[in-house]
Protein backbone atom coordinates (compact mmCIF):
# COMPACT_ATOMS: atom_id res chain seq x y z
CA UNK A 1 0.00 0.00 0.00
CA UNK A 2 1.38 3.39 -1.02
CA UNK A 3 1.30 5.78 1.95
CA UNK A 4 2.72 8.82 0.16
CA UNK A 5 0.55 11.82 -0.55
CA UNK A 6 -0.16 12.44 -4.23
CA UNK A 7 1.60 15.39 -5.81
CA UNK A 8 -1.76 17.10 -6.34
CA UNK A 9 -2.42 16.96 -2.59
CA UNK A 10 0.97 18.51 -1.81
CA UNK A 11 0.46 21.28 -4.37
CA UNK A 12 -3.01 22.03 -3.01
CA UNK A 13 -1.64 22.02 0.55
CA UNK A 14 1.00 24.59 -0.36
CA UNK A 15 -1.41 26.81 -2.29
CA UNK A 16 -3.99 26.67 0.51
CA UNK A 17 -1.30 27.51 3.08
CA UNK A 18 -0.45 30.62 1.07
CA UNK A 19 -4.15 31.46 0.77
CA UNK A 20 -4.57 31.02 4.54
CA UNK A 21 -1.66 33.42 5.09
CA UNK A 22 -3.20 35.99 2.73
CA UNK A 23 -6.62 35.72 4.39
CA UNK A 24 -4.95 36.14 7.77
CA UNK A 25 -3.45 39.41 6.54
CA UNK A 26 -6.62 40.74 4.93
CA UNK A 27 -9.50 39.53 7.09
CA UNK A 28 -9.13 40.68 10.66
CA UNK A 29 -12.04 40.03 12.97
CA UNK A 30 -11.30 41.20 16.49
CA UNK A 31 -14.46 41.29 18.60
CA UNK A 32 -12.29 42.21 21.60
CA UNK A 33 -8.78 43.68 21.63
CA UNK A 34 -7.30 40.39 22.84
CA UNK A 35 -9.43 37.94 20.81
CA UNK A 36 -8.84 37.34 17.10
CA UNK A 37 -11.16 35.15 15.02
CA UNK A 38 -9.15 33.27 12.39
CA UNK A 39 -11.22 32.52 9.29
CA UNK A 40 -7.88 31.82 7.64
CA UNK A 41 -8.22 28.23 8.87
CA UNK A 42 -10.78 27.60 6.11
CA UNK A 43 -8.27 26.77 3.31
CA UNK A 44 -6.32 24.40 5.58
CA UNK A 45 -9.55 22.71 6.69
CA UNK A 46 -10.63 22.40 3.06
CA UNK A 47 -7.36 20.61 2.20
CA UNK A 48 -7.87 18.42 5.25
CA UNK A 49 -11.37 17.45 4.19
CA UNK A 50 -10.24 16.75 0.61
CA UNK A 51 -7.01 14.84 1.27
CA UNK A 52 -6.97 13.83 4.95
CA UNK A 53 -5.05 14.80 8.04
CA UNK A 54 -1.53 14.38 6.61
CA UNK A 55 -2.09 16.93 3.84
CA UNK A 56 -3.96 19.17 6.28
CA UNK A 57 -1.16 19.12 8.82
CA UNK A 58 1.41 19.79 6.09
CA UNK A 59 -0.66 22.77 4.91
CA UNK A 60 -1.01 24.11 8.45
CA UNK A 61 2.72 23.69 9.07
CA UNK A 62 3.53 25.69 5.93
CA UNK A 63 1.01 28.36 6.98
CA UNK A 64 2.80 28.68 10.34
CA UNK A 65 6.16 28.79 8.57
CA UNK A 66 4.89 31.62 6.36
CA UNK A 67 3.79 33.56 9.45
CA UNK A 68 7.36 33.44 10.76
CA UNK A 69 9.24 33.92 7.49
CA UNK A 70 7.09 36.87 6.43
CA UNK A 71 7.52 38.58 9.81
CA UNK A 72 3.90 38.27 10.90
CA UNK A 73 4.70 36.33 14.08
CA UNK A 74 4.92 37.51 17.68
CA UNK A 75 7.91 35.61 19.03
CA UNK A 76 9.14 35.66 22.61
CA UNK A 77 11.31 32.52 22.59
CA UNK A 78 12.17 29.83 20.03
CA UNK A 79 10.08 27.25 21.92
CA UNK A 80 7.06 29.59 22.07
CA UNK A 81 7.40 30.23 18.32
CA UNK A 82 7.63 26.49 17.62
CA UNK A 83 4.53 25.76 19.71
CA UNK A 84 2.38 28.64 18.46
CA UNK A 85 3.32 28.67 14.80
CA UNK A 86 4.51 25.23 13.75
CA UNK A 87 2.62 22.91 16.09
CA UNK A 88 -0.61 24.88 16.59
CA UNK A 89 -1.08 25.73 12.92
CA UNK A 90 -0.23 22.18 11.83
CA UNK A 91 -2.80 20.76 14.25
CA UNK A 92 -5.59 22.51 12.33
CA UNK A 93 -5.05 19.72 9.83
CA UNK A 94 -6.39 17.14 12.28
CA UNK A 95 -9.79 18.10 10.92
CA UNK A 96 -8.81 15.73 8.13
CA UNK A 97 -9.63 12.82 10.42
CA UNK A 98 -13.19 13.32 9.12
CA UNK A 99 -12.26 13.31 5.45
CA UNK A 100 -14.05 10.83 3.25
CA UNK A 101 -15.67 10.28 -0.09
CA UNK A 102 -18.93 11.88 0.99
CA UNK A 103 -18.30 14.94 3.11
CA UNK A 104 -21.47 15.70 5.05
CA UNK A 105 -22.47 18.70 7.11
CA UNK A 106 -21.82 16.65 10.22
CA UNK A 107 -18.29 15.71 9.12
CA UNK A 108 -17.54 19.35 8.24
CA UNK A 109 -18.68 20.56 11.66
CA UNK A 110 -16.69 17.81 13.41
CA UNK A 111 -13.61 18.59 11.31
CA UNK A 112 -13.80 22.29 12.12
CA UNK A 113 -14.38 21.52 15.81
CA UNK A 114 -11.40 19.17 16.04
CA UNK A 115 -9.15 21.52 14.04
CA UNK A 116 -10.13 24.50 16.20
CA UNK A 117 -9.74 22.69 19.51
CA UNK A 118 -6.42 21.15 18.44
CA UNK A 119 -5.00 24.51 17.35
CA UNK A 120 -6.18 26.50 20.32
CA UNK A 121 -5.06 23.84 22.80
CA UNK A 122 -1.49 24.68 21.81
CA UNK A 123 -2.19 28.41 21.95
CA UNK A 124 -3.66 27.87 25.43
CA UNK A 125 -0.49 26.09 26.60
CA UNK A 126 1.77 28.78 25.17
CA UNK A 127 -0.45 31.51 26.63
CA UNK A 128 -0.35 29.87 30.04
CA UNK A 129 3.43 29.54 30.04
CA UNK A 130 4.56 32.61 28.10
CA UNK A 131 1.81 35.20 28.49
CA UNK A 132 0.68 34.49 32.06
CA UNK A 133 2.19 37.74 33.30
CA UNK A 134 -0.36 39.60 31.16
CA UNK A 135 -3.20 38.23 33.30
CA UNK A 136 -4.98 40.74 35.52
CA UNK A 137 -3.73 40.67 39.08
CA UNK A 138 -5.27 37.82 41.03
CA UNK A 139 -6.24 35.87 37.89
CA UNK A 140 -4.42 32.55 37.45
CA UNK A 141 -2.41 32.38 34.23
CA UNK A 142 -4.17 29.16 33.15
CA UNK A 143 -7.62 30.70 33.59
CA UNK A 144 -6.58 33.83 31.72
CA UNK A 145 -5.17 31.81 28.82
CA UNK A 146 -8.25 29.57 28.77
CA UNK A 147 -10.57 32.58 28.65
CA UNK A 148 -8.69 34.33 25.86
CA UNK A 149 -7.90 31.28 23.75
CA UNK A 150 -11.20 29.54 24.52
CA UNK A 151 -13.24 32.50 23.28
CA UNK A 152 -11.05 32.77 20.17
CA UNK A 153 -11.46 29.02 19.54
CA UNK A 154 -15.25 29.17 19.93
CA UNK A 155 -15.69 32.18 17.64
CA UNK A 156 -13.25 30.76 15.08
CA UNK A 157 -15.08 27.41 15.13
CA UNK A 158 -18.44 29.11 14.53
CA UNK A 159 -17.16 31.32 11.70
CA UNK A 160 -15.27 28.55 9.90
CA UNK A 161 -18.08 26.01 10.33
CA UNK A 162 -20.67 28.39 8.89
CA UNK A 163 -18.50 29.29 5.89
CA UNK A 164 -17.50 25.69 5.12
CA UNK A 165 -21.07 24.37 5.43
CA UNK A 166 -22.26 27.13 3.07
CA UNK A 167 -19.42 26.29 0.68
CA UNK A 168 -20.35 22.60 0.76
CA UNK A 169 -23.90 23.46 -0.26
CA UNK A 170 -23.06 26.00 -2.95
CA UNK A 171 -19.86 24.42 -4.31
CA UNK A 172 -19.78 20.74 -3.30
CA UNK A 173 -17.10 20.02 -5.89
CA UNK A 174 -14.57 21.80 -3.68
CA UNK A 175 -14.79 18.94 -1.20
CA UNK A 176 -14.05 16.16 -3.69
CA UNK A 177 -10.59 15.04 -4.81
Amino acid sequence: MNRKLPLQALIEAAIMAALAYMIDLLVIIEPFPWVRVSVAMIPVLLVSLRWGWKAGMASGFVWGLLQIVMGNAYILTPLQAFIEYFIAFAFVGLGGLFAGRNVSTKSIILAVFVGSIARYFWHFLAGWVYFGESAPEGTPAALYSLTINGSAALLTFLACAIVLVLLSRTAPRLFKT
